[in-house]
């Protein structure tokens, strides 16, 4: 515990912590902005890493998992009894070693499976 806190503060003699932490924050930022503009609808913090897509339909997230899958995009899926019956979800889990194109590239799967499953429900910020 003692060398992670050095090494997040910088007090390691390296700036790898803070360069790592800032990088965790620009891809959360970066991500969740771009699927609301997308139109989906998201829970929990802005700041929060752990960024949790809603599918609604309990039917959604099997097709989701296989079809994301088949794409090279391993997906944590979350449906009920762990959610509420209709707060079926996908939970991406933001990382400082994501780089911006593993970030489009999830965009792209969502974008082409969106059309099969109906994912797209946030009326408020979707783009025309």
């Amino acid at each position: 515990a003692v060398v992670s806190t050095q090494s997040t503060g910088g007090r390691d003699g390296t700036n790898e912590g803070p360069r790592r932490i800032k990088q965790l924050a620009e891809n959360t930022k970066y991500f969740r902005r771009e699927l609301q503009k997308r139109g989906y609808i998201i829970y929990g913090e802005l700041t929060s890493p752990v960024v949790p897509l809603l599918l609604f339909r309990i039917s959604s997230i099997c097709g989701f998992a296989k079809e994301a899958l088949a794409r090279g995009v391993a997906p944590v899926i979350v449906g009920f009894p762990a959610t509420p019956i209709l707060g079926s979800r996908v939970r991406f889990c933001m990382s400082a070693s994501h780089t911006r194109e593993h970030l489009d590239r999830i965009l792209e799967v969502l974008e082409e499976l969106e059309p099969f499953l109906s994912m797209k429900l946030s009326k408020r910020h979707r783009q025309k």
